[in-house]
């Protein structure tokens, strides 16, 4: 995709993954994952650290914002050429 066929709230495809456009930038675009989330809990105490990972499904409140309940991710313009439309 090109800067300029962005737009916000706008899904799209980079990778594997679904993404949704929360912000565009002169050269930059700002988006939150919009298929599912991977959630990272720590436990215990270095040099014991424990980390687990699972997969979340989302739901509209996720999408409420800002600011997202998920973190958002910056697309460069090296990145933002990887991209697809839906």
């Amino acid at each position: 995709m090109k800067h300029n066929e962005f737009s916000i709230g706008q899904d799209f495809r980079c990778g594997e993954r679904l993404w949704r456009c929360t912000d565009i930038g002169t050269r930059v675009i700002v988006a939150i994952p919009a298929d599912y989330a991977e959630i990272t809990t720590a436990s215990g105490e270095p040099p014991n650290l424990q980390l687990s990972s699972q997969t979340q499904h989302l739901t509209e409140s996720d999408f409420n914002g800002p600011p997202y309940a998920l973190a958002e991710i910056v697309f460069d313009e090296d990145d933002i050429v990887a991209c697809g439309r839906i």
